[in-house]
């Protein structure tokens, strides 16, 4: 949409997915497709800080992207893993032998040398990525916590997130500017567009739907890193197209050690979920 269309409303997008997320929940369980509790006064309570979480790192992730260059907001964002595996360990109790926690400083330790040799240095910039990478983790651990069946579930953690932050993103996006620049899009006549802006809100329901649910099967330390890995095409790519990227010797060696840490991690979790549960670990 972005590019095809210079759709200039991200924030507005994300009102259509939540909307999206809203619908699809609300109607699959009339049907009884999938199952949440109902609406009482306990909800906010069993949800919080999620919504609060979800408004930060929708904020701080819409103002870094524009400030620095892509290869350098990929390698920032590596600062979300270490993070999520300080709040497993603090507020989930987790314990991860040392060879995961070797891995993830690694990735940390390119992420220094990459963004310590930045030519294109942009303190704000820099400020509003680490605080999305904070959010991020937060969002992360708590979804973990949240989706025990016992409270919300996973659905449950979807649907009433999206009910309670779809409000304050539309006070928001008026309040910017967003959502009057997307009401006067001149292409909301042009067919392939609304069909390409509906399938983004389909899309966004589902990509929330799978990070939730890898979560759900795996832990928020294994999401975050899957999540990164992901980027290293965007990484690369963004040297040769993107235009805005400085080359450095060193910058280049640190984004190389951020993704070998990144794959040797998956290397590991992935050996570790392939052995066999041993009898008295089954319960």
């Amino acid at each position: 949409l972005f590019m095809l269309f210079s759709f200039p409303s991200p924030m507005f997008l994300g009102i259509g997915q939540m909307a999206a997320t809203i619908l699809i929940l609300y109607v699959s369980k009339l049907n009884k497709i999938v199952h949440f509790p109902d609406f009482d006064k306990s909800i906010p309570v069993k949800l919080f800080p999620l919504p609060l979480i979800y408004v930060g790192n929708h904020i701080s992730g819409l103002s870094s992207t524009s400030k620095l260059s892509l290869p350098m907001f990929t390698v920032l964002r590596k600062f979300t893993i270490p993070l999520t595996l300080l709040l497993e360990i603090i507020i989930l109790g987790k314990r991860y032998p040392l060879s995961i926690i070797v891995s993830v400083f690694a990735i940390i330790l390119g992420a220094f040398i990459a963004a310590g040799s930045d030519l294109s240095f942009n303190l704000e910039g820099y400020t509003f990525v680490l605080l999305n990478d904070i959010f991020t983790a937060a969002n992360g651990v708590y979804t973990k916590q949240k989706i025990d069946p016992k409270e919300l579930g996973k659905y449950g953690v979807l649907f009433y997130n999206a009910c309670f932050m779809v409000v304050p993103t539309v006070i928001i996006s008026f309040s910017t500017g967003d959502f009057q620049q997307a009401t006067h899009f001149q292409h909301w006549t042009n067919f392939l567009f609304v069909f390409q802006f509906l399938l983004s809100c389909l899309l966004g329901f589902l990509l929330m739907y799978s990070t939730v649910l890898c979560s759900h099967y795996n832990s928020a330390l294994t999401t975050t890193v899957v999540g990164a890995i992901k980027n290293i095409s965007i990484a690369y790519i963004g040297m040769l197209i993107g235009g805005d990227y400085i080359f450095s010797v060193l910058n280049f060696i640190g984004l190389n050690i951020c993704m070998a840490g990144g794959l040797r991690y998956s290397f590991l979790t992935l050996r570790g979920n392939s052995k066999p549960t041993q009898p008295g670990d089954e319960e």
